[in-house]
Protein backbone atom coordinates (compact mmCIF):
# COMPACT_ATOMS: atom_id res chain seq x y z
CA UNK A 1 0.00 0.00 0.00
CA UNK A 2 1.43 3.38 -1.08
CA UNK A 3 1.19 6.28 1.21
CA UNK A 4 0.73 10.31 0.83
CA UNK A 5 1.74 13.53 2.63
CA UNK A 6 -0.31 16.46 3.12
CA UNK A 7 -0.01 17.37 -0.32
CA UNK A 8 -0.87 14.64 -1.94
CA UNK A 9 2.28 13.56 -3.50
CA UNK A 10 3.33 9.54 -2.98
CA UNK A 11 5.81 8.80 -0.24
CA UNK A 12 8.67 6.24 -1.20
CA UNK A 13 9.06 3.58 1.71
CA UNK A 14 12.81 3.81 2.64
CA UNK A 15 15.68 1.97 1.28
CA UNK A 16 18.50 1.33 3.53
CA UNK A 17 21.59 0.04 2.38
CA UNK A 18 22.77 -3.49 3.21
CA UNK A 19 24.70 -3.60 6.44
CA UNK A 20 28.08 -5.02 4.99
CA UNK A 21 28.79 -8.51 6.91
CA UNK A 22 31.99 -9.25 8.68
CA UNK A 23 32.64 -12.90 7.39
CA UNK A 24 33.55 -15.79 9.82
CA UNK A 25 35.03 -18.71 9.05
CA UNK A 26 36.07 -21.57 11.39
CA UNK A 27 38.52 -24.45 10.15
CA UNK A 28 36.85 -26.60 12.76
CA UNK A 29 33.88 -26.92 10.41
CA UNK A 30 35.06 -25.66 6.93
CA UNK A 31 36.34 -27.88 4.56
CA UNK A 32 40.05 -26.75 4.40
CA UNK A 33 42.31 -30.17 4.55
CA UNK A 34 42.70 -32.25 0.96
CA UNK A 35 43.02 -35.09 2.02
CA UNK A 36 42.93 -38.93 -0.24
CA UNK A 37 40.61 -41.39 1.25
CA UNK A 38 41.76 -45.51 1.81
CA UNK A 39 39.77 -46.34 -1.68
CA UNK A 40 41.58 -43.00 -3.43
CA UNK A 41 38.87 -40.54 -3.62
CA UNK A 42 40.07 -36.74 -3.12
CA UNK A 43 38.22 -34.39 -1.06
CA UNK A 44 38.62 -31.09 1.49
CA UNK A 45 37.41 -31.92 4.96
CA UNK A 46 37.67 -30.03 7.97
CA UNK A 47 39.93 -30.05 11.13
CA UNK A 48 37.17 -32.38 13.05
CA UNK A 49 36.47 -34.53 10.28
CA UNK A 50 39.63 -35.39 9.31
CA UNK A 51 40.80 -36.22 13.26
CA UNK A 52 37.21 -38.26 13.38
CA UNK A 53 37.96 -39.93 10.30
CA UNK A 54 41.72 -40.10 10.81
CA UNK A 55 41.71 -44.05 10.26
CA UNK A 56 39.66 -44.10 7.15
CA UNK A 57 41.72 -41.70 5.20
CA UNK A 58 45.17 -42.90 3.54
CA UNK A 59 47.21 -39.12 3.35
CA UNK A 60 47.03 -35.43 2.44
CA UNK A 61 46.53 -34.56 -0.62
CA UNK A 62 48.04 -30.85 0.02
CA UNK A 63 49.30 -28.91 -3.34
CA UNK A 64 53.01 -28.43 -2.04
CA UNK A 65 55.27 -30.45 0.50
CA UNK A 66 55.29 -27.75 2.46
CA UNK A 67 51.54 -27.04 3.14
CA UNK A 68 51.15 -30.73 3.86
CA UNK A 69 54.11 -30.76 6.41
CA UNK A 70 52.55 -27.49 7.86
CA UNK A 71 49.10 -29.26 8.33
CA UNK A 72 50.04 -32.27 10.36
CA UNK A 73 52.11 -30.16 12.78
CA UNK A 74 48.71 -28.48 13.53
CA UNK A 75 47.51 -31.76 13.32
CA UNK A 76 50.15 -32.67 16.04
CA UNK A 77 49.28 -28.73 18.46
CA UNK A 78 45.83 -30.17 18.80
CA UNK A 79 46.64 -33.69 19.90
CA UNK A 80 49.03 -32.31 22.25
CA UNK A 81 46.05 -29.54 23.17
CA UNK A 82 43.84 -31.94 24.03
CA UNK A 83 46.09 -34.00 26.08
CA UNK A 84 46.06 -36.61 23.48
CA UNK A 85 49.68 -38.00 23.52
CA UNK A 86 51.26 -41.26 24.89
CA UNK A 87 52.48 -41.06 28.65
CA UNK A 88 56.11 -43.00 27.59
CA UNK A 89 57.50 -44.60 24.97
CA UNK A 90 55.96 -47.83 25.61
CA UNK A 91 52.99 -46.79 25.67
CA UNK A 92 53.32 -44.89 22.32
CA UNK A 93 54.26 -48.48 20.57
CA UNK A 94 51.00 -49.98 22.42
CA UNK A 95 49.20 -47.06 20.81
CA UNK A 96 50.52 -47.41 17.34
CA UNK A 97 49.92 -51.04 17.21
CA UNK A 98 46.46 -50.96 18.54
CA UNK A 99 45.29 -47.73 16.88
CA UNK A 100 44.91 -45.46 19.69
CA UNK A 101 41.54 -43.75 18.77
CA UNK A 102 41.70 -39.86 18.53
CA UNK A 103 38.41 -38.90 18.95
CA UNK A 104 39.30 -37.08 22.23
CA UNK A 105 40.92 -35.09 19.57
CA UNK A 106 37.72 -34.11 17.94
CA UNK A 107 35.69 -34.22 21.16
CA UNK A 108 38.27 -31.57 22.48
CA UNK A 109 38.24 -29.09 19.56
CA UNK A 110 34.12 -29.34 19.17
CA UNK A 111 34.08 -28.21 22.99
CA UNK A 112 36.44 -25.27 22.46
CA UNK A 113 35.06 -21.27 22.34
CA UNK A 114 33.78 -20.54 18.82
CA UNK A 115 35.45 -16.92 19.21
CA UNK A 116 39.11 -18.78 19.65
CA UNK A 117 38.55 -20.25 16.29
CA UNK A 118 37.64 -17.81 14.03
CA UNK A 119 39.69 -16.98 11.01
CA UNK A 120 38.40 -12.96 11.26
CA UNK A 121 37.86 -12.57 14.94
CA UNK A 122 37.84 -8.73 15.48
CA UNK A 123 40.37 -9.20 18.39
CA UNK A 124 41.40 -12.83 18.32
CA UNK A 125 41.93 -13.83 14.56
CA UNK A 126 43.02 -17.29 14.84
CA UNK A 127 47.07 -17.68 14.01
CA UNK A 128 46.95 -13.95 13.33
CA UNK A 129 48.02 -10.70 14.99
CA UNK A 130 45.21 -8.11 15.26
CA UNK A 131 47.75 -5.23 16.47
CA UNK A 132 48.51 -5.14 12.99
CA UNK A 133 44.49 -3.96 11.60
CA UNK A 134 45.99 -0.09 11.64
CA UNK A 135 47.98 -0.61 8.83
CA UNK A 136 45.61 -1.99 6.20
CA UNK A 137 45.51 0.83 4.70
CA UNK A 138 49.05 1.63 4.40
CA UNK A 139 51.03 -1.43 3.97
CA UNK A 140 48.17 -3.63 3.06
CA UNK A 141 49.13 -6.28 -0.05
CA UNK A 142 47.25 -8.88 -2.29
CA UNK A 143 47.08 -12.44 -1.29
CA UNK A 144 49.76 -13.39 -3.00
CA UNK A 145 52.23 -12.13 -0.20
CA UNK A 146 51.02 -15.15 1.96
CA UNK A 147 51.84 -17.89 -0.23
CA UNK A 148 55.61 -19.00 -0.19
CA UNK A 149 55.45 -19.94 -3.76
CA UNK A 150 54.71 -16.73 -5.12
CA UNK A 151 55.70 -14.15 -2.70
CA UNK A 152 59.33 -14.28 -4.11
CA UNK A 153 61.56 -12.27 -1.08
CA UNK A 154 57.97 -10.64 0.14
CA UNK A 155 58.80 -7.28 -2.11
CA UNK A 156 59.65 -8.92 -5.49
CA UNK A 157 59.81 -5.83 -7.48
CA UNK A 158 60.40 -2.79 -7.43
CA UNK A 159 56.92 -1.64 -8.00
CA UNK A 160 55.77 -4.55 -6.19
CA UNK A 161 52.78 -4.79 -8.87
CA UNK A 162 52.84 -8.78 -8.43
CA UNK A 163 52.00 -8.50 -4.96
CA UNK A 164 48.81 -6.28 -5.93
CA UNK A 165 46.85 -8.94 -8.24
CA UNK A 166 43.50 -8.25 -7.09
CA UNK A 167 41.94 -11.93 -7.44
CA UNK A 168 41.11 -13.01 -3.74
CA UNK A 169 42.49 -15.86 -2.44
CA UNK A 170 39.55 -18.53 -1.10
CA UNK A 171 39.82 -18.91 2.84
CA UNK A 172 40.85 -22.84 2.99
CA UNK A 173 43.89 -21.53 0.58
CA UNK A 174 44.82 -18.68 2.54
CA UNK A 175 44.65 -20.91 6.06
CA UNK A 176 46.56 -23.35 5.02
CA UNK A 177 49.49 -20.66 3.91
CA UNK A 178 49.01 -19.06 6.74
CA UNK A 179 49.99 -22.31 8.46
CA UNK A 180 52.80 -22.97 5.67
CA UNK A 181 54.29 -19.19 6.40
CA UNK A 182 54.38 -20.00 10.09
CA UNK A 183 56.99 -22.40 9.93
CA UNK A 184 58.79 -22.29 6.62
CA UNK A 185 58.70 -18.07 5.99
CA UNK A 186 62.19 -16.86 4.76
CA UNK A 187 64.19 -14.22 6.47
CA UNK A 188 64.29 -10.96 4.89
CA UNK A 189 62.33 -7.48 5.30
CA UNK A 190 58.87 -7.36 5.36
CA UNK A 191 56.70 -5.06 3.63
CA UNK A 192 55.28 -3.20 6.36
CA UNK A 193 55.74 -0.03 8.44
CA UNK A 194 57.37 -0.51 11.84
CA UNK A 195 56.70 3.37 13.04
CA UNK A 196 54.03 2.40 15.52
CA UNK A 197 54.81 -1.15 16.45
CA UNK A 198 58.33 -0.66 16.33
CA UNK A 199 61.41 -1.12 13.91
CA UNK A 200 62.04 -4.74 14.65
CA UNK A 201 58.16 -5.77 13.34
CA UNK A 202 59.78 -5.49 9.70
CA UNK A 203 62.73 -8.09 10.20
CA UNK A 204 61.79 -11.53 9.49
CA UNK A 205 63.35 -14.53 10.72
CA UNK A 206 63.65 -18.01 9.09
CA UNK A 207 60.45 -20.13 10.03
CA UNK A 208 61.62 -22.78 12.63
CA UNK A 209 62.01 -25.43 9.82
CA UNK A 210 63.63 -23.70 6.91
CA UNK A 211 66.75 -24.31 6.30
CA UNK A 212 66.90 -28.27 7.61
CA UNK A 213 65.14 -31.03 6.27
CA UNK A 214 61.90 -31.84 8.15
CA UNK A 215 61.15 -35.77 9.20
CA UNK A 216 57.16 -37.46 8.71
CA UNK A 217 56.69 -40.85 9.35
CA UNK A 218 54.35 -41.57 7.57
CA UNK A 219 51.91 -44.65 8.16
CA UNK A 220 49.01 -46.29 6.29
CA UNK A 221 46.68 -43.84 7.04
CA UNK A 222 46.52 -40.29 8.36
CA UNK A 223 45.44 -41.66 12.05
CA UNK A 224 48.73 -43.78 12.01
CA UNK A 225 50.73 -41.05 10.64
CA UNK A 226 50.06 -38.52 13.67
CA UNK A 227 50.49 -41.68 16.51
CA UNK A 228 53.60 -42.26 14.71
CA UNK A 229 54.87 -38.39 15.28
CA UNK A 230 53.27 -37.87 18.74
CA UNK A 231 55.65 -38.89 21.76
CA UNK A 232 55.77 -38.82 25.03
CA UNK A 233 56.56 -34.62 26.55
CA UNK A 234 58.98 -33.61 29.12
CA UNK A 235 57.40 -33.87 32.51
CA UNK A 236 54.50 -35.19 30.99
CA UNK A 237 53.87 -31.26 30.32
CA UNK A 238 51.36 -30.24 27.04
CA UNK A 239 51.90 -26.85 26.86
CA UNK A 240 49.58 -23.49 25.64
CA UNK A 241 48.16 -24.13 22.22
CA UNK A 242 48.41 -20.84 20.58
CA UNK A 243 45.67 -19.62 19.07
CA UNK A 244 46.28 -15.95 18.67
CA UNK A 245 48.85 -13.57 18.79
CA UNK A 246 46.88 -11.23 21.25
CA UNK A 247 45.24 -14.28 23.34
CA UNK A 248 46.61 -14.84 26.91
CA UNK A 249 48.30 -18.04 25.93
CA UNK A 250 52.71 -17.76 25.79
CA UNK A 251 54.18 -14.96 26.38
CA UNK A 252 54.19 -12.51 23.01
CA UNK A 253 56.95 -10.85 22.29
CA UNK A 254 57.11 -6.48 21.16
CA UNK A 255 59.16 -5.27 18.21
CA UNK A 256 60.84 -2.19 20.01
CA UNK A 257 63.91 -4.11 20.33
CA UNK A 258 64.69 -8.00 19.46
CA UNK A 259 64.22 -9.89 22.10
CA UNK A 260 65.74 -13.35 22.65
CA UNK A 261 64.27 -16.48 21.92
CA UNK A 262 61.64 -17.93 24.17
CA UNK A 263 61.54 -21.57 25.32
CA UNK A 264 58.41 -23.20 24.18
CA UNK A 265 56.07 -24.58 26.83
CA UNK A 266 55.34 -27.59 25.29
CA UNK A 267 54.98 -29.50 21.97
CA UNK A 268 51.43 -27.91 21.86
CA UNK A 269 53.42 -24.84 21.63
CA UNK A 270 56.54 -25.96 19.32
CA UNK A 271 53.71 -26.83 16.85
CA UNK A 272 51.30 -24.26 16.67
CA UNK A 273 54.03 -21.56 17.09
CA UNK A 274 53.37 -18.25 15.17
CA UNK A 275 56.40 -17.58 13.24
CA UNK A 276 55.15 -14.52 11.57
CA UNK A 277 52.79 -11.74 12.44
CA UNK A 278 49.94 -11.89 9.98
CA UNK A 279 46.56 -10.32 9.55
CA UNK A 280 44.18 -11.69 6.48
CA UNK A 281 41.09 -9.09 5.62
CA UNK A 282 38.00 -11.29 4.49
CA UNK A 283 35.46 -9.69 1.25
CA UNK A 284 32.70 -8.96 2.67
CA UNK A 285 30.00 -11.98 1.63
CA UNK A 286 26.46 -13.22 2.41
CA UNK A 287 25.44 -15.76 4.70
CA UNK A 288 26.02 -19.07 2.93
CA UNK A 289 28.39 -17.31 0.63
CA UNK A 290 31.91 -18.30 0.25
CA UNK A 291 34.76 -16.76 2.56
CA UNK A 292 37.71 -14.55 0.40
CA UNK A 293 40.80 -13.21 1.60
CA UNK A 294 41.90 -10.01 -0.48
CA UNK A 295 44.54 -8.30 1.64
CA UNK A 296 47.37 -9.38 3.84
CA UNK A 297 49.95 -8.34 6.10
CA UNK A 298 53.02 -9.71 7.37
CA UNK A 299 55.28 -8.79 9.73
CA UNK A 300 58.17 -10.26 12.19
CA UNK A 301 56.81 -13.02 14.37
CA UNK A 302 57.64 -15.19 17.20
CA UNK A 303 61.40 -15.86 17.74
CA UNK A 304 61.99 -19.65 19.91
CA UNK A 305 65.19 -20.78 21.69
CA UNK A 306 65.10 -24.68 20.66
CA UNK A 307 66.38 -27.18 22.81
CA UNK A 308 68.06 -29.85 20.81
CA UNK A 309 67.13 -32.90 23.73
CA UNK A 310 63.06 -31.63 23.60
CA UNK A 311 61.85 -29.61 19.96
CA UNK A 312 63.77 -31.35 17.09
CA UNK A 313 62.25 -34.67 17.91
CA UNK A 314 62.62 -35.54 13.96
CA UNK A 315 66.15 -34.22 13.19
CA UNK A 316 68.82 -35.86 11.06
CA UNK A 317 72.16 -34.80 12.14
CA UNK A 318 74.80 -33.92 9.57
CA UNK A 319 78.21 -32.74 9.86
CA UNK A 320 79.20 -29.63 7.94
CA UNK A 321 82.66 -28.84 6.42
CA UNK A 322 84.07 -27.53 9.74
CA UNK A 323 83.09 -30.34 11.64
CA UNK A 324 80.12 -28.78 13.52
CA UNK A 325 76.74 -31.46 13.62
CA UNK A 326 73.35 -29.88 12.89
CA UNK A 327 69.83 -31.37 11.15
CA UNK A 328 70.18 -32.08 7.68
CA UNK A 329 69.77 -29.35 5.43
CA UNK A 330 68.60 -29.16 2.06
CA UNK A 331 70.85 -29.19 -0.97
CA UNK A 332 70.71 -27.17 -4.19
CA UNK A 333 73.00 -29.94 -6.11
CA UNK A 334 71.91 -33.25 -4.33
CA UNK A 335 68.53 -34.25 -4.61
CA UNK A 336 67.17 -36.20 -1.27
CA UNK A 337 67.38 -39.73 -2.07
CA UNK A 338 71.14 -39.28 -2.11
CA UNK A 339 70.92 -38.25 1.49
CA UNK A 340 68.89 -41.54 2.04
CA UNK A 341 71.42 -43.19 4.23
CA UNK A 342 71.43 -40.64 7.03
CA UNK A 343 67.72 -41.16 7.57
CA UNK A 344 68.27 -44.96 7.70
CA UNK A 345 71.94 -44.37 9.64
CA UNK A 346 69.18 -42.31 12.41
CA UNK A 347 67.05 -45.11 11.90
CA UNK A 348 69.23 -47.61 13.17
CA UNK A 349 71.45 -45.98 15.32
CA UNK A 350 69.69 -43.38 17.41
CA UNK A 351 68.35 -43.89 20.72
CA UNK A 352 66.27 -40.41 21.59
CA UNK A 353 63.53 -39.16 19.23
CA UNK A 354 61.34 -40.70 16.74
CA UNK A 355 64.25 -42.65 15.35
CA UNK A 356 64.84 -44.32 18.62
CA UNK A 357 61.46 -45.15 19.36
CA UNK A 358 60.93 -46.60 15.62
CA UNK A 359 63.67 -48.75 15.65
CA UNK A 360 61.96 -51.11 18.55
CA UNK A 361 58.64 -50.86 17.20
CA UNK A 362 57.14 -53.97 15.78
CA UNK A 363 54.40 -53.81 12.89
CA UNK A 364 51.92 -55.98 12.14
CA UNK A 365 52.28 -58.32 9.00
CA UNK A 366 49.01 -57.83 6.96
CA UNK A 367 49.05 -55.30 4.68
CA UNK A 368 51.23 -54.17 1.62
CA UNK A 369 53.97 -51.82 1.27
CA UNK A 370 56.59 -51.07 4.08
CA UNK A 371 54.67 -50.54 7.18
CA UNK A 372 55.68 -47.04 7.41
CA UNK A 373 57.35 -44.05 5.12
CA UNK A 374 60.07 -41.99 6.10
CA UNK A 375 58.66 -38.39 4.25
CA UNK A 376 61.53 -35.97 4.24
CA UNK A 377 60.92 -32.40 3.09
CA UNK A 378 62.73 -29.44 2.54
CA UNK A 379 62.40 -26.13 1.13
CA UNK A 380 65.83 -24.42 -1.14
CA UNK A 381 65.94 -20.73 -0.65
CA UNK A 382 67.96 -18.38 -2.94
CA UNK A 383 68.91 -16.59 0.35
CA UNK A 384 65.22 -14.88 0.79
CA UNK A 385 63.87 -16.00 -2.49
CA UNK A 386 62.00 -19.66 -2.54
CA UNK A 387 63.43 -21.74 -5.04
CA UNK A 388 61.69 -24.80 -4.97
CA UNK A 389 60.63 -27.88 -2.56
CA UNK A 390 63.03 -31.08 -2.01
CA UNK A 391 61.02 -34.41 -0.82
CA UNK A 392 61.47 -37.53 -0.90
CA UNK A 393 59.70 -40.89 0.42
CA UNK A 394 61.87 -43.75 1.93
CA UNK A 395 60.20 -46.89 2.77
CA UNK A 396 61.14 -48.38 6.46
CA UNK A 397 60.60 -51.20 8.58
CA UNK A 398 61.89 -52.20 11.70
CA UNK A 399 63.03 -55.30 10.77
CA UNK A 400 64.87 -54.11 7.48
CA UNK A 401 66.98 -51.05 9.18
CA UNK A 402 70.48 -53.01 8.96
CA UNK A 403 69.53 -54.29 5.34
CA UNK A 404 68.19 -50.61 4.23
CA UNK A 405 71.42 -49.08 6.00
CA UNK A 406 73.38 -50.86 4.25
CA UNK A 407 71.65 -50.71 0.97
CA UNK A 408 70.96 -47.11 1.01
CA UNK A 409 74.62 -46.30 1.45
CA UNK A 410 76.49 -48.38 -1.04
CA UNK A 411 73.75 -47.61 -3.55
CA UNK A 412 75.01 -43.87 -2.93
CA UNK A 413 78.12 -44.60 -3.13
CA UNK A 414 77.68 -46.63 -6.22
CA UNK A 415 75.82 -43.35 -7.86
CA UNK A 416 78.68 -41.10 -6.27
CA UNK A 417 81.78 -43.09 -7.97
CA UNK A 418 79.77 -43.57 -11.36
CA UNK A 419 79.23 -39.69 -11.55
CA UNK A 420 82.42 -39.52 -10.98
CA UNK A 421 83.72 -41.31 -13.54
CA UNK A 422 81.66 -39.75 -15.73
CA UNK A 423 83.20 -36.08 -14.97
CA UNK A 424 86.71 -38.20 -15.76
CA UNK A 425 85.77 -38.94 -19.20
CA UNK A 426 84.54 -35.78 -20.17
CA UNK A 427 87.61 -34.25 -18.51
CA UNK A 428 89.48 -36.78 -21.20
CA UNK A 429 87.66 -35.56 -24.12
CA UNK A 430 88.25 -32.01 -23.51
CA UNK A 431 91.80 -32.64 -22.86
CA UNK A 432 91.99 -33.65 -26.61
CA UNK A 433 89.38 -31.29 -28.35
CA UNK A 434 90.26 -28.21 -26.36
CA UNK A 435 94.28 -28.24 -26.24
CA UNK A 436 95.11 -25.20 -25.34
CA UNK A 437 91.97 -23.37 -23.05
CA UNK A 438 91.28 -20.46 -21.63
CA UNK A 439 90.99 -21.03 -17.56
CA UNK A 440 87.61 -19.19 -17.38
CA UNK A 441 86.63 -21.28 -20.67
CA UNK A 442 86.64 -24.57 -19.15
CA UNK A 443 83.71 -25.20 -17.34
CA UNK A 444 81.32 -24.39 -20.72
CA UNK A 445 83.68 -26.94 -22.87
CA UNK A 446 83.87 -29.29 -20.20
CA UNK A 447 80.06 -29.53 -20.13
CA UNK A 448 79.43 -30.03 -23.58
CA UNK A 449 81.16 -34.08 -22.90
CA UNK A 450 79.74 -34.25 -18.65
CA UNK A 451 76.67 -36.43 -18.90
CA UNK A 452 76.35 -36.14 -15.11
CA UNK A 453 73.58 -33.52 -15.90
CA UNK A 454 71.04 -36.92 -17.24
CA UNK A 455 72.95 -39.65 -15.16
CA UNK A 456 71.81 -38.21 -11.45
CA UNK A 457 67.81 -37.68 -12.33
CA UNK A 458 68.01 -40.81 -14.03
CA UNK A 459 69.61 -42.84 -11.13
CA UNK A 460 66.79 -41.91 -8.91
CA UNK A 461 64.15 -44.55 -9.99
CA UNK A 462 66.60 -47.66 -10.22
CA UNK A 463 67.07 -46.41 -5.97
CA UNK A 464 64.28 -46.02 -4.93
CA UNK A 465 63.70 -50.20 -6.86
CA UNK A 466 66.86 -50.94 -4.95
CA UNK A 467 64.94 -49.58 -1.46
CA UNK A 468 62.15 -51.20 -2.17
CA UNK A 469 63.58 -54.91 -2.63
CA UNK A 470 65.24 -54.18 0.80
CA UNK A 471 62.06 -53.60 2.61
CA UNK A 472 60.51 -56.54 0.84
CA UNK A 473 63.17 -58.18 2.29
CA UNK A 474 65.09 -59.05 -0.99
CA UNK A 475 68.97 -60.27 -1.12
CA UNK A 476 70.59 -56.60 -0.07
CA UNK A 477 74.04 -58.04 -2.16
CA UNK A 478 72.14 -59.29 -5.63
CA UNK A 479 69.42 -56.44 -5.51
CA UNK A 480 72.95 -54.07 -5.44
CA UNK A 481 74.46 -56.21 -8.17
CA UNK A 482 70.90 -55.12 -10.04
CA UNK A 483 71.42 -51.74 -9.25
CA UNK A 484 75.22 -51.56 -10.38
CA UNK A 485 74.49 -52.98 -14.00
CA UNK A 486 71.40 -50.47 -14.00
CA UNK A 487 73.66 -47.70 -13.25
CA UNK A 488 76.45 -48.81 -15.29
CA UNK A 489 74.34 -49.00 -18.77
CA UNK A 490 72.47 -45.73 -17.98
CA UNK A 491 76.02 -43.97 -17.36
CA UNK A 492 77.38 -45.71 -20.77
CA UNK A 493 74.28 -44.92 -22.78
CA UNK A 494 74.52 -41.13 -21.64
CA UNK A 495 78.08 -40.85 -22.12
CA UNK A 496 77.61 -42.06 -25.91
CA UNK A 497 75.04 -39.46 -26.69
CA UNK A 498 77.46 -36.99 -25.13
CA UNK A 499 79.87 -38.09 -27.38
CA UNK A 500 77.83 -38.34 -30.45
CA UNK A 501 78.46 -34.58 -30.88
CA UNK A 502 82.15 -34.72 -31.30
CA UNK A 503 83.16 -34.19 -35.23
CA UNK A 504 84.06 -37.82 -37.08
CA UNK A 505 87.46 -36.36 -37.80
CA UNK A 506 91.07 -37.60 -36.17
CA UNK A 507 90.38 -35.56 -33.26
CA UNK A 508 87.13 -36.19 -32.36
CA UNK A 509 87.36 -39.72 -32.89
CA UNK A 510 90.73 -39.74 -30.40
CA UNK A 511 88.41 -38.04 -27.65
CA UNK A 512 85.93 -40.67 -28.21
CA UNK A 513 88.09 -43.26 -27.65
CA UNK A 514 90.09 -41.51 -24.72
CA UNK A 515 86.99 -41.01 -23.16
CA UNK A 516 85.06 -44.27 -23.29
CA UNK A 517 88.38 -45.92 -22.47
CA UNK A 518 88.52 -43.92 -19.04
CA UNK A 519 84.84 -44.51 -18.01
CA UNK A 520 85.68 -47.81 -18.87
CA UNK A 521 88.95 -48.15 -17.33
CA UNK A 522 86.98 -46.80 -14.18
CA UNK A 523 84.53 -48.91 -13.97
CA UNK A 524 86.72 -51.81 -13.64
CA UNK A 525 89.43 -50.41 -11.29
CA UNK A 526 90.16 -51.92 -8.07
CA UNK A 527 89.04 -49.30 -6.14
CA UNK A 528 85.54 -48.95 -7.77
CA UNK A 529 82.71 -50.44 -5.59
CA UNK A 530 82.72 -54.54 -6.53
CA UNK A 531 79.17 -54.30 -7.70
CA UNK A 532 80.20 -52.47 -10.88
CA UNK A 533 82.37 -54.97 -11.26
CA UNK A 534 79.86 -57.82 -11.08
CA UNK A 535 80.79 -58.65 -7.25
CA UNK A 536 79.01 -58.71 -4.09
CA UNK A 537 80.18 -56.58 -1.52
CA UNK A 538 80.86 -58.95 0.91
Amino acid sequence: MRSADESGCRVLPEVRAPVERRPSWDPRYQPCVPVVSLKGVTAELSLVEVLRRADELSALFCPTPGEGVAVIEYLLALCFASQTFPSSDEEWQVWVAQEHPLDTVAKWLVDEPDDAWDCFHPQRPLGQNSDLAHLFEQSGTGPAQLVLERVGDYSQFFDHHHLEHPVPLPAAEAFRALLAQHVYGLSGRARISGKTLGPTLTNLAAGRLQGRIKVVVQGRTIGDTLRLNLYPTAGGEAGHFNHSWTAEENPRRKFKTKPSGRRTSGPADLHSYLGRSVLLRPVPAAPGEPVHVDRVLIGAGELLDLDPERDLEDAVLGTMLNGHRKPLWPSPTRALWREAHALYSAATRETKGVFGRLRNLSFPQDGEGPPCVLWAVGLLADKTLASTWTEGHFPYAPSQGEALCTASRRGSDIAEYVARALERAAYAAWKIVYPNPKPTDRGAQMARFDARQEFWPAAEDPFRWLLDATVRGDDVPLALLDYAAELHLKADDFLKHRLDALPHDEKGLLARARAEHRFGQDMAAAKAPAELRGETYL
